[in-house]
């Protein structure tokens, strides 16, 4: 019998056995930062001279290690071993290959502090954001080994006396995981191993600046008993082997996470049938958000506050779900900007990879920092500039929590997706118009509504278009297997990661009649 699913808590690092604990950890990783890893191929190692350098974002002279690149030719190495490894494992029972998600996950969690603190070096993560990352690693592990268990018998359908019918599932083959540095660990091991767990074999593509982690994950997989060939892990260039490997005749499926010109990119790519090629590959994407917590006249106005400061500002904004903007009824939008302004006074800002008094950390890399200044500099032009604004890259990448008010809806500002901390207010004047304005990007991700009003909550949640809505508080933070993860229009195909229909993505129904 199967334990049903329960999330991963997280950690309470008040506790001093806890703060102790991460503390340790961390020095453990700190040992081991500036090593070399392989590829990792058929289940051998493979060490190329040319590299990924991967560095701490909140000191970018420390290197997290240097990982070896894919080229085209690793590319194919890859692709021929997941192709003949499909053949065995799309056979093994349902129940073995769930097992070793099981067996992967209680390792992860029996050493999560160590996963989390490789976040805080190589993402730059907090403690708490880190620890959640890891945490929502467990759960799609966990989640996805139990609902492939639930689909192992198909489902029932009608049959008649002179035959029965049965209706199952089988996997497509050889998919690709393109995953991002932003959750680098959760989402990375989710789109890996839910059509994994499916039973198809895997090309596992990292983000560059966090292929560490992947790698840390892969070892855990293999430890877990995974199989050769079953996922093949080749970080490298996204123009050169990425475009080969989503190309490649041989490609049944991308699952992909990350911006919407890299996904459309890639939807335009995969559309094309290759000579051999004998399917339509399937797109599995999640590609971003320009999210908007809207604000009524009748409402919490506290909660209200909190919810837009912790939504916006959580990992430096650096999350598809973040709050980019917030839309306030004009009788209370003075009072929900003004406490917000004092909410972000009293974040700070810093590196968090030897302590854990910071509330934010850096962003990314210097092409998120460059980004993130250059909208504050658009944002100066569009409204008006209530706190912080300023970046320092001397050391690593950290910019201040900026909060921007009275941008008009149209403005940039309010309609291209930022990835950093950095949030615009608008306002309304009526509940009809806060609605308009929340639908009135290209995106359709996340959104949440804080309000008393039952009437204008029912009219929200028919009217504003968003996958996942959320009442009465922030719009971050969704678990898996209790908020099913996606997005309409340009935020991707909406595929509900961490969902009950998720892995039926990766698989295809097949009806098989057998007369009496």
């Amino acid at each position: 019998m199967v334990v049903p699913y329960k999330h991963e808590p997280f950690t309470d690092f008040s506790v001093k056995e806890n703060e102790q604990a991460y503390l340790d950890a961390l020095a453990v990783v700190k040992e081991q930062l500036g090593k070399e890893y392989p590829l990792i191929i058929n289940g051998e190692q493979i060490f190329t001279e040319d590299k990924i350098v991967s560095e701490n974002p909140a000191n970018h002279k420390e290197i997290v290690g240097y990982v070896s690149k894919a080229s085209k030719e690793h590319a194919e190495q890859a692709m021929q071993a997941a192709d003949e490894a499909f053949k065995t494992w799309k056979k093994w029972d349902v129940k073995a290959r769930a097992n070793i998600l099981f067996r992967a996950s209680a390792m992860i969690r029996r050493r999560k502090h160590e996963f989390s603190a490789w976040l805080t070096y190589e993402a730059g993560k907090p403690w708490r954001e880190a620890d959640a990352d890891t945490a929502e690693a467990i759960d799609f592990l966990e989640y996805y080994a139990r609902q492939i268990i639930e689909l192992k018998d198909g489902v029932e359908i009608n049959s008649r006396e002179i035959e029965h019918n049965s209706f199952s599932y089988i996997p497509l083959g050889v998919g690709i995981t393109i995953s991002p540095w932003n959750f680098a660990f959760a989402i990375m091991a989710g789109t890996t191993v839910g059509p994994m767990v499916a039973g198809n074999t895997m090309l596992l593509k990292p983000a560059s600046t966090t292929p560490v982690i992947a790698y840390k994950f892969m070892e855990v997989l293999i430890e877990a008993g995974m199989p050769k060939g079953v996922v093949n892990y080749i970080p490298g260039d996204s123009r050169e082997m990425g475009d080969y490997v989503v190309d490649h005749p041989r490609t049944r499926f991308i699952n992909f996470t990350g911006s919407k010109a890299v996904g459309l990119h890639i939807a335009e790519r995969a559309a094309k049938i290759q000579e051999g090629q004998i399917w339509m590959k399937r797109m599995i994407a999640e590609m971003g958000g320009k999210d908007t917590i809207i604000v009524d006249n009748d409402s919490d106005l506290e909660l209200a506050a909190e919810a837009i400061t912790m939504s916006a500002f959580g990992f430096s904004g650096q999350k598809c779900s973040a709050c980019s903007r917030a839309v306030i009824h004009q009788d209370v939008y003075d009072t929900v900007l003004d406490r917000v302004v004092e909410l972000t006074k009293e974040l700070t800002v810093g590196a968090t990879f030897n302590d854990n008094s910071k509330f934010m950390g850096p962003v990314n890399d210097q092409a998120a920092f460059d980004k993130v200044l250059k909208y504050i500099e658009i944002g100066k032009e569009e409204g008006r500039l209530m706190h912080g604004g300023k970046g320092d890259n001397s050391e690593g990448y950290f910019v201040e929590p900026t909060i921007f008010a009275d941008v008009a809806p149209k403005a940039r500002l309010m309609q291209e997706e930022i990835f950093g901390p950095v949030v615009a207010f608008s306002k309304a004047k009526d509940f009809d118009e806060l609605i308009e304005i929340a639908n009135n990007t290209e995106y359709g991700l996340t959104g949440a509504v804080i309000s008393n009003n039952r009437e204008h909550l029912e009219q929200a949640r028919q009217d504003f278009h968003v996958g996942n809505l959320y009442f009465n508080r922030g719009c971050t933070a969704a678990i898996v297997g209790y908020q099913p993860f996606g997005g309409f229009n340009m935020s991707g195909t909406d595929s509900k990661a961490g969902g009950p229909d998720y892995l039926l993505h990766f698989l295809q129904a097949k009806t098989v009649s057998d007369m009496f």
